[in-house]
């Protein structure tokens, strides 16, 4: 063999070697990121400039196409995994604010932040908008993963906003920045036109991800794949379904999102090895996404272009995207305090750098300067907003704090059958399963683990510590089971005791409650609302932290909006004790009214 080839092979495992250890150390320095808080995207963007052609490692690195590659498949499989979360209720309740924010408000944001382009970086108008439309969508995923660190979760419809406009921004910035594109190129098109291949995209991305998500669902069920290639098989599909809407000229970002609310919402085998496996799959193609945008990235342009692109984010974060919010959500009940905090988390994230390399893919004239604007705006938009969304979160009181309900759940999909999965966890000593002995009435206790030795729930008779129970349960519902075995120490403050997700409006009636939970409610109380019911047991106008038994519950008053609860948290109640002295009632009366004092201070 030449010594040119050998040279050649060379080359390729260097560069093989060089990517490689470029991805661990990705997935180290996300320790880092967990431990201060830092936005992920930050991290790895740094990693790329490292070891970028202008950094110390001086990796040269120039290929758009191949980052552009990376970016496609890596947001093809975020949206589907997005989607794949989505619960089908959530989609539809905040559809129209969401979907209002999604559009409108990207358009918005793009138009309000062309003044700035115009002004401090001396383009011309539609050039101004193009600058606008890269960094228009916002980046949830952030957001979510930093409030969770933090140990915040957000209010059911804040959180419900985000987590759909999210999903559904990235699509239409998309055909924006294409559209201006176009425009640079060749000239404006009749608004008509536009209008048109925005309304060809759109359908052709719902309706081929809509096919395209049935058809997995069919083949992951009806098919005898072999053990572990489900999960493969699922994120494949969701890139064909992508590339393909991509092929016809269709959204196939949007495609993708429509295919995993498909495919979350219906009955699939092996939902849970799914859901992880997107989860790796997902997580390392954002690190290899991250790290080629910071490869591209040169530290010299970005100084010389850094005071004009600071005066567009602080336009972009200060009046663009407050202004969208507040015209887009001002039809609907929103208070002000969720405004402002929807305005602040607006994060620019992977897409507004991955939007910025489009202009350097088709080669337009200055295409360097659109990647470098977006650059910065996206990371001055992370440090500034990232930082600062748990102080803005407790300040305007749209987050409570997260309960810890992590718990070592093992899973077992069932075939023959897609109704129910086996859920197993060891019984700690603190887990409110064992000091409760209760679990939702659609999770039944089959058989258990002692001493090495496996009996039916007969032959165990009361569950100990040290015990492995294992239950049949939805896979959808499996990962509730979670708040039941996790180690946590009991507590007197109710909301760190309330589980978390279990919130329910207060129009919910208790027998939907009894379903769930297994309650035995009277035959009269069954269409009763738990507004009502609060109503009914109370001689005043109830107060946010009233609570009342219903065993093996507490229903806490979480949301009162008008004099009438809204929101009800549940929370495990603790077993009642067969008899109190005088001091006991009063210790419990004066702790009763401690956790209310507490409520309301928090509120």
């Amino acid at each position: 063999m030449s010594g040119y080839a050998l040279s050649e092979l060379d080359a390729v495992s260097v560069t093989i070697l060089f990517g490689s250890i470029l991805v661990l150390a990705g997935i180290m320095s996300s320790l880092v990121a967990l431990r201060f808080g830092a936005p992920l995207l930050v991290v790895f963007l740094l990693l790329g400039m490292f070891a970028g052609e202008a950094g110390p490692l001086g990796f040269h690195f120039d290929d758009v196409k191949l980052t552009y590659t990376v970016g496609s498949v890596a947001l093809g499989l975020i949206l589907f995994d997005g989607g794949l979360r989505t619960r089908l209720a959530t989609f539809r309740s905040v559809l129209v604010p969401a979907g209002l924010l999604a559009t409108v408000g990207v358009l918005l944001t793009a138009a309000l932040a062309a003044p700035a382009a115009y002004w401090a970086l001396g383009l011309n108008w539609t050039e101004s908008f193009l600058v606008g439309a890269v960094v228009a969508s916002t980046d949830a995923a952030a957001v979510f993963f930093l409030l969770h660190t933090k140990g915040l979760r957000l209010r059911p419809r804040v959180n419900a906003v985000l987590e759909v406009e999210s999903a559904t921004n990235d699509p239409f910035a998309i055909f924006l920045t294409i559209i201006l594109v176009e425009i640079l190129f060749v000239g404006f098109k009749p608004w008509h036109e536009i209008l048109l291949l925005l309304l060809r995209e759109g359908v052709l991305g719902a309706l081929i991800g809509l096919i395209g998500g049935r058809a997995m669902v069919f083949v992951v069920n009806r098919l005898d794949l072999p053990q572990g290639l489900h999960a493969p098989f699922i994120a494949t599909g969701a890139l064909v379904v992508f590339a393909l809407t991509q092929v016809f000229h269709g959204s196939g970002f949007l495609a993708a999102y429509v295919a995993g609310l498909v495919v979350g919402n219906r009955a699939t085998r092996a939902h849970s090895t799914v859901v992880v496996f997107l989860d790796a799959a997902m997580w390392l193609a954002q690190i290899a996404m991250f790290v080629l945008l910071g490869l591209l990235a040169w530290p010299e342009r970005l100084v010389g272009r850094l005071l004009p692109a600071l005066a567009v984010a602080a336009t972009l974060i200060l009046v663009a995207r407050p202004a969208a919010v507040f015209i887009c959500l001002a039809p609907f009940r929103f208070s002000a305090r969720e405004k402002l905090f929807i305005s602040w988390v607006g994060l620019r994230g992977a897409v507004g750098i991955f939007l910025a390399s489009i202009p350097l893919l088709v080669g337009l004239p200055g295409a360097h300067f659109y990647f470098d604007v977006g650059f910065v705006v996206v990371f001055v938009s992370l440090l500034v907003q990232g930082w600062t969304i748990a102080p803005a979160a407790r300040l305007l009181h749209v987050a409570l704090p997260r309960a810890n309900v992590s718990a070592h759940r093992t899973e077992l999909d069932l075939p023959g059958q897609l109704t129910q999965e086996l859920v197993g966890y060891p019984v700690v000593a603190d887990s409110p399963y064992l000091r409760r002995v209760t679990t939702p009435s659609w999770a039944k206790l089959t058989l258990l683990v002692r001493n090495e030795r496996v009996l039916t729930p007969e032959e165990a008779g009361a569950v100990r510590e040290g015990d492995f129970v294992y239950f049949l349960a939805p896979p959808d519902r499996a990962q509730l089971l979670d708040r039941f075995f996790a180690d946590t120490a009991s507590s007197a403050q109710p909301e760190a005791a309330l589980i978390e997700d279990f919130f329910v409006s207060g129009d919910a009636t208790l027998g939907a409650l009894a379903e769930i939970y297994g309650l035995t409610v009277p035959p009269e109380k069954v269409a009763v609302t738990l507004a009502d019911y609060f109503a009914e047991h109370s001689t005043r106008p109830p107060r946010v932290g009233d609570s009342i038994r219903l065993a093996p519950l507490a229903m806490v008053a979480h949301t009162v909006t008008d004099g009438r609860v809204s929101m009800v948290g549940l929370q495990l109640a603790d077993p009642e004790p067969e008899a109190r002295t005088p001091w006991e009632r009063v210790r419990i009366m004066a702790r009763r009214t401690w956790r209310r004092l507490r409520a309301r201070l928090r509120r």
